[in-house]
């Protein structure tokens, strides 16, 4: 008998099965992918660590986090900087004063605050209170902006327009009014040296590990091996569909491999609705070198793809009908399950956020 049967060998439940395990915990962890760490997985090809699963850029504010996973990695001086494609203009993201500077042509933000508030005025004055992500956008940025640069990017992304996406979706996207060009405002950030799945080797060690073996498919079995499971895949699945499927949006990946520097930059934005793919990815800028000898480059096209069931469900749709959908699931899992992860909770989950979270599970049991 288990103390815990840990479903999911991501962030969420290697960072669990380690904490308990270290403090003389059984621990058994099942995934049914044929290798560990999840999305965050990484193959070594031609010379270079590939994102499986798309571009993962490590960022925390959190000291604890931070120091967590240090244990098990060293990461490099990756700053995060991408760039967006738009109208044969490549802008700079996040939107800061370059790309202000590259729309308006103001150079100082005084200017650049007039300016806004120029632009957003009569939109702040049609939603006092933004209803969705469109209207907060337009209330921030102006239509400019929001048709260059955000309106066609989000419609691809979670395959609706922004008018049906909650403001939370954009809210975390940051706007400056300062050179700065770091997508991120956390006090940490990086690449693992040796990409991602050495990590989990070394969160895994010790530890009972069962791939290639579906949790749903084998629970009568498998929900008696333990105490409690820690299940961090999703609930719908798990109840067999039974009040309808929970909507996630999906990704179809495409690698092409190029002899030379193919775009300058490890994540390349595509906002404009007359390509399908919302971003490319050149994984050897990740190397953060700038003396790579460019023999061969692996450049990956990420475009959004309708759900469906079998697929991998990247991220949740978070409207009302899906919130109270999950709600009906989550009421219906027995006090034996332990709900963990961007799946089972059905939230936006950054890598840190899923460690704090897993940290924090780890406590309270």
């Amino acid at each position: 008998m288990y103390d815990f049967v840990i479903v999911g060998a991501g962030f969420s439940g290697a960072t669990f099965a380690r904490i308990m395990s270290d403090r003389g915990k059984k621990c058994v962890v099942i995934d049914k992918r044929d290798h560990i760490a999840g999305n965050c997985y990484t193959k070594y090809i031609e010379g270079t660590h590939i994102h499986v699963y798309g571009p993962h850029i490590f960022h925390t504010s959190d000291d604890d986090v931070w120091n967590f996973v240090n244990q098990y990695t060293k990461f490099n001086a990756f700053i995060n900087r991408p760039k967006a494609i738009a109208n044969n203009v490549v802008y700079s993201l996040p939107i800061n004063m370059m790309t202000l500077q590259q729309l308006w042509g103001v150079t100082n933000p005084i200017d650049a605050r007039r300016t806004l508030e120029q632009v957003t005025q009569r939109f702040k004055a049609m939603y006092p209170t933004p209803q969705n992500a469109e209207e907060w956008a337009l209330t921030q940025v102006g239509d400019e902006i929001y048709e260059t640069l955000i309106k066609g990017y989000s419609t691809k992304q979670w395959m609706r327009t922004p008018d049906k996406l909650p403001a939370s979706i954009l809210k975390r996207i940051p706007i400056r009014l300062t050179w700065d060009d770091n997508y991120y405002n956390d006090k940490y950030q990086g690449i693992p040296v040796n990409g991602y799945t050495p990590i989990f080797e070394r969160l895994l060690e010790g530890i009972e590990v069962k791939l290639s073996t579906d949790f749903v498919l084998e629970k009568g079995l498998l929900e008696r091996l333990g105490r409690k499971i820690v299940y961090t895949g999703s609930l719908d699945e798990l109840h067999g569909y039974v009040h309808g499927d929970l909507d996630y949006r999906t990704l179809k990946f495409e690698n092409v491999t190029f002899n030379e520097d193919h775009q300058g930059n490890a994540v390349m934005n595509y906002p404009s609705l007359n390509v399908p793919w919302t971003r490319k990815i050149e994984h050897k800028h990740f190397n953060v070198t700038h003396n790579t000898v460019w023999s061969t480059s692996i450049v990956t096209t990420e475009t959004p793809d309708q759900w469906s069931r079998g697929k991998i469900p990247y991220y949740p749709i978070n409207d009302e009908t899906n919130e109270r959908l999950h709600k009906k699931y989550r009421n219906m899992t027995s006090d034996k399950y332990i709900v963990a992860g961007r799946l089972g909770r059905y939230r936006y989950l950054d890598m840190h956020q899923a460690i704090a979270s897993a940290m924090k599970i780890a406590n309270e049991h």
